[in-house]
């Protein structure tokens, strides 16, 4: 398969975008871009980033959402915990939402959002002192679609977490969407 990062515009969500259009088949998802999304992004609540391409720069190919997030270190796993500091609650960043338009399915754009998703947060990890991504998996594929992407489930819960010093080695090897695409 071609790399086809270098057709794809990440931004932060703007009044040009067309949320009304988006649907990745599962309705929560759908429904907070076109309804909640921009309230958000107002409020800062969260950040919301869509990716796009340059020829269609109003469609939203897909999108997710970051926000500061605080964890108690007791329910993080063991293999995520020795990279914790000792506080009664661990920083992290919670990858909130990801989707992708289902014309754009089985096409890799979810795992260049997540690539890129991982990339804000570790560039801004210094910022906020986020030691951790944490995601709360929708349903059994999306659990395994973030565990096959190196994060780890907490017990009796669909959150998972992955630790920034992972994060961190992920990104020694090389960029995702260039910078002046960002």
């Amino acid at each position: 398969m071609p790399d086809r990062t270098m057709d794809l515009r990440l931004e932060p969500l703007g009044k040009v975008h067309d949320r009304a259009s988006f649907s990745c088949g599962v309705e929560s998802l759908d429904t907070y871009l076109k309804t909640q999304a921009s309230q958000d992004v107002r409020r800062k609540a969260n950040a919301v980033f869509v990716l796009t391409a340059p020829a269609s720069p109003r469609v939203v190919l897909g999108y997710f959402t970051l926000c500061a997030y605080g964890l108690a270190p007791g329910v993080v796993p063991d293999e995520a915990r020795r990279h914790l500091p000792r506080y009664p609650l661990v920083s992290a960043t919670l990858l909130g939402r990801l989707a992708v338009h289902v014309s754009h399915h089985g096409q890799g754009l979810g795992g260049v959002l997540l690539a890129e998703a991982l990339r804000k947060t570790y560039d801004n990890a210094d910022v906020v002192r986020s030691s951790m991504v944490v995601v709360d998996a929708l349903d059994e594929k999306a659990a395994a679609f973030y565990s096959a992407h190196g994060f780890v489930g907490l017990p009796e819960s669909s959150r998972l977490v992955l630790p920034m010093k992972t994060v961190a080695k992920l990104f020694a090897s090389g960029p995702g969407i260039s910078k002046a695409q960002r």
